[in-house]
């Protein structure tokens, strides 16, 4: 609600982060290349939300990143914390199945008119892109009308992705949070 979220080693104490500028997209804006357009039409890939939560923030904990980042901020600690907020209906998770095998996904936290996205996976290749494609669709239909993508990576800045100063994120997300969207966004996530 502050626009905080946690990023730090395994070994580290929590760190808490507000970058600015913040990474965010807005829903109805999102960039969809003609080329993953096809790769959409033509997959029989199925997209499920909230149904593999657990699993999502697994593999998100346990993915390889590359040399340049050792470890994961998502802990089992942090693994319990956002299990619980999905059982209080206030994370989710879209997943994308390749022959009932979870592939990629991503998982994050709702309040009022702002999702809040904390991590993607994508364990074949367009399967997290293809996960945030349908996030924003759903969000877009729900009302929802900013996705934080927190910091800026060339990813995401694909998909239309564009920076915001910190006094305009806090500004928007001071007034989108104070919107009850719960039962809006879990027809819409079903």
């Amino acid at each position: 609600a502050q626009g905080i979220f946690p990023w730090f080693g395994e070994d580290e104490e929590i760190m808490w982060w507000t970058p600015c500028p913040r990474m965010v997209l807005r829903p109805s804006e999102i960039h969809i290349s003609r080329s993953m357009r096809k790769h959409l039409r033509e997959s029989d890939w199925e997209i499920r939300y909230d149904s593999a939560f657990d699993d999502v923030i697994t593999h998100c904990a346990s993915v390889a990143r590359g040399a340049e980042v050792a470890g994961t901020w998502i802990t089992s600690d942090m693994q319990v914390a956002y299990q619980a907020l999905h059982n209080m209906g206030v994370a989710h998770s879209v997943e994308v199945f390749e022959n009932d095998r979870l592939i990629g996904g991503l998982y994050g936290v709702l309040l009022g008119q702002m999702f809040f996205g904390e991590s993607m996976i994508s364990l074949i290749s367009n399967a997290s892109k293809t996960a945030f494609i349908a996030l924003s669709k759903a969000c877009s239909q729900a009302g929802i009308d900013l996705i934080d993508c927190q910091i800026a990576n060339s990813h995401l800045a694909s998909l239309g992705a564009i920076h915001m100063s910190r006094k305009d994120f806090e500004n928007h997300l001071r007034d989108a949070i104070k919107v009850d969207m719960s039962d809006i966004v879990t027809n819409a996530l079903r």
